[in-house]
């Protein structure tokens, strides 16, 4: 019997578009995408460095756009967030300990915050008993040791506990910690649908 529940942010409460921001930054002078932006990405994501030195890094690779306009580009991925997910999570949140475990940076959640305002980021944020951004944990998924450290710190039960993502990569590390889960697939599944599968 499920009594907690993890959830991931992007693609199942948020959508996103994961073309539209190595698309803008072409338009912006970028040759190509290269394994220094993941670098980058990687390292801000786990809050290794800082928004600053990430700006810098990226800008570096389209030295013609300014700054803001790299702040556009990077927040591009970021789509509309509908009203009825939330609703649902609100629903759930009475019945079930529910948390959010995400891989972001301070960017990203700082735009959505803006774009969303606060009234909604507040409803979204007090439906978990707690909320992990990867950039405040210094971890990532898939990494064993972020769930781990959920778990650990909340003393849950992984047999009782449910894993959701949209990344099977974040899907198979969850695994190994023993976590049940789910692999939502994008486009072809809702979040929403989470009592109609049986999953729960």
């Amino acid at each position: 019997m499920i009594d907690s529940i993890i959830f991931d942010f992007g693609d199942v409460f948020i959508n996103l578009d994961k073309q539209a921001t190595p698309l803008a930054l072409k338009k912006l002078g970028l040759t190509e995408w290269s394994s220094k932006i993941d670098s980058l990405n990687f390292n801000f994501e786990k809050g290794l460095i800082t928004r600053t030195e990430f700006l810098v890094g990226l800008n570096q690779l389209v030295p013609k756009a300014s700054t803001e306009e790299v702040l556009t580009a990077w927040n591009a991925v970021l789509l509309d967030f509908p009203i009825y997910r939330l609703e649902f999570l609100e629903k759930l949140s009475k019945k079930y300990q529910i948390f959010l475990l995400s891989n972001t940076d301070s960017i990203h959640i700082n735009h959505f915050k803006e774009t969303n305002g606060d009234a909604f980021y507040n409803r979204f944020y007090n439906c978990f008993k707690k909320v992990y951004f990867s950039y405040d944990l210094g971890k990532r998924k898939p990494d064993v040791e972020i769930y781990n450290y959920l778990i650990n710190e909340n003393n849950l039960n992984p047999e009782k506990t449910l894993f959701v993502d949209d990344n099977l990569d974040n899907i198979q590390g969850a695994k190994k910690t023993g976590l049940q889960v789910w692999h939502l697939q994008k486009g072809k599944e809702d979040v929403i649908q989470l009592f109609e599968k049986g999953i729960v």
